[in-house]
């Protein structure tokens, strides 16, 4: 009686893994199906020049989607908050150049706007990111 209790004892302690090897394969795949989803940020359509690609992830960057909305390094904002947050920075982060990335579709004068807003906040350098060519 004691060595049968024994023997059905031993099989419960055995793990089959197989269940959380499926779990496992289903949340890699997710990710990896995600993971661009979340890297490409807010969706504009650049204009399309010549020059070479940007590494922009550490940099001050300021978007202009296609609906007008301003993202400044992907937080939303209005324009007076926008300005307000540019104007709190200390001076040795205003020495440090800023991007903007607008879409095609904004007019030229939302574009002036927020470039406007940039210099009178303080900062002096100003890149316009595009589109490289193919």
């Amino acid at each position: 009686m004691a060595n049968s209790l024994h023997s059905s004892g031993s099989s419960m302690a055995e793990i089959n893994v197989t269940p959380l090897v499926d779990v496992m394969l289903v949340l890699l795949i997710i990710f990896m199906v995600t993971a661009p989803m979340l890297q490409q940020g807010i969706d504009v359509q650049l204009p399309k020049e010549g020059g070479k690609e940007l590494a922009l992830d550490k940099q001050f960057v300021v978007t202009v989607g296609p609906d007008g909305r301003i993202f400044f390094n992907e937080q939303r904002l209005s324009l007076q908050k926008f300005e307000a947050t540019l104007r709190a920075m200390p001076e040795q982060q205003k020495q440090r150049e800023i991007f903007l990335r607008a879409d095609t579709s904004v007019s030229y004068g939302a574009v002036m706007k927020i470039i406007a807003a940039i210099k009178r906040a303080g900062f002096e350098r100003l890149g316009m990111v595009t589109e490289p060519t193919s």
